[in-house]
């Protein structure tokens, strides 16, 4: 009783929140992009009508259907040339990026019955890793590669993997939670050269850095809206021009027989919405997030002692930091900033929850304590030198007192070691 009663407070709780932010949209500052991006009012404005008014399904061939159809269709090609895939039906919508990543990985495995071998990383999104876990369970052999102490994958290890049996090689283009960006075109290209296909979990680069299918030689790649300010519940898989196997979800024709269902019309058209802005803005908000990055690891390394970078700084998504404070716990820093209006991650949005360690800053072989003691913090389009400004204004004292009360705990007589 007392555990279903300590739950419904949470849930009133969470309500009371949920409506003092409807009230306020624009309460605090947005630091964490890789776990969601607000979806922007040009999506928004796209899709409306097919939330609405032109609420027909994409398959019927009367006028309802034909608009449906043609709104999914114009989201197709605007996906399609933001990552200059040859043709729009290379394109396939899914329900996230996770679909499109078990799309990639478990049903291409059945399009080659004799090899059942699969290479990944140790660093990868969940839905990989999970994805490779059940294949295991199904008697697949995966190589999980290693990443050196900056998370970078080095190509050559991935080709000393590759066995005859190898039927897909799996590497993601930017870490959720580093940033850092992995040699895609140079592992692409040793893949083609074995006969093994190639796929990027690009879900985190899409939109924010310029990708090209073609020039990266790439068999399939995964991207998600909502990562580039479009809507939740939308993905899609890019599949290379003759490479075709069955769907997970079966019943129907729908996105070429690669995915059954009746298709998101609404998420789609956001989508593609959100890829046309991204492609018009991309030459510029990098450049600058990239400088707003800079200016807040600058001032952290000046007003902040031991503060560490995690991954290469280099090779990185624009707005993404990755750091680590020596003696505090990264969680209990997440919550006292989102007390003082500011949100930031303790890593994944996808494992965060709890205070479980990072597998990404485990696999660059981060101690366990680093590990705890890191944040991620993510820069988006809404924010300006001023929120770093804000920020600065009492991260140093904050660190500070969490410094002190972790030393407390840890000293005290009754601590567990």
């Amino acid at each position: 009783m007392q555990k279903a009663a300590l739950g419904q407070r949470d849930v009133q709780h969470i309500e009371h929140k949920v409506e003092a932010l409807a009230r306020h949209p624009n309460l605090g500052v947005y630091m964490d992009h890789n776990a969601t991006t607000p979806l922007a009012p040009e999506a928004l404005d796209a899709m409306l009508p097919y939330l609405t008014w032109n609420y027909g399904n994409a398959s019927s061939i009367h006028e309802f259907g034909i608009q449906a159809r043609y709104g999914i269709e114009k989201a197709r090609m605007q996906v399609a040339r933001l990552i200059n895939a040859p043709d729009p039906e290379d394109v396939i919508f899914t329900g996230c990026g996770s679909e499109a990543d078990n799309l990639a990985l478990r049903c291409v495995a059945r399009l080659f019955p004799d090899k059942r071998h699969l290479i990944t990383t140790a660093v990868e999104h969940k839905a990989i890793l999970e994805s490779a876990h059940v294949l295991e369970e199904e008697g697949y052999e995966v190589t999980f590669v290693r990443v050196d102490d900056q998370c970078r994958i080095d190509p050559a290890a991935v080709a000393e993997a590759i066995r005859p049996q190898t039927y897909l090689v799996s590497i993601m283009f930017a870490n959720n939670e580093t940033g850092v960006i992995q040699p895609i075109a140079e592992i692409a290209q040793l893949c083609r050269e074995r006969g093994v296909l190639f796929h990027t979990d690009a879900v985190q680069a899409v939109g924010r850095i310029p990708i090209d299918v073609q020039a990266l030689g790439v068999d399939l790649l995964s991207a998600s809206a909502h990562k580039l300010y479009g809507p939740k519940g939308v993905g899609a898989l890019y599949v290379r021009p003759g490479l075709k196997f069955r769907g997970l979800i079966v019943g129907g024709s729908h996105e070429r027989g690669f995915r059954a269902g009746t298709e998101n019309v609404a998420g789609g058209v956001g989508f593609g919405a959100a890829a046309r802005l991204a492609q018009q803005r991309m030459a510029e908000e990098g450049p600058r997030l990239a400088q707003l990055r800079r200016s807040l690891w600058a001032a952290l390394q000046t007003r902040v002692p031991d503060v560490l970078m995690n991954g290469s700084l280099e090779d990185r998504l624009p707005g993404t930091l990755n750091i680590r404070f020596g003696g505090l716990s990264g969680q209990r820093l997440v919550t006292e900033l989102n007390a003082r209006g500011v949100a930031i991650s303790a890593g994944s949005a996808c494992t965060s929850v709890g205070t479980s360690h990072s597998h990404v800053l485990l696999g660059m072989g981060l101690a366990e304590d680093d590990a705890l003691g890191s944040v991620r913090i993510s820069l988006g389009r809404a924010n300006t030198p001023a929120d770093v400004d804000y920020v600065m204004t009492f991260l140093p004292e904050l660190v500070e007192q969490l410094r002190e009360e972790f030393r407390r705990e840890r000293d005290r007589p009754d601590a567990e070691c």
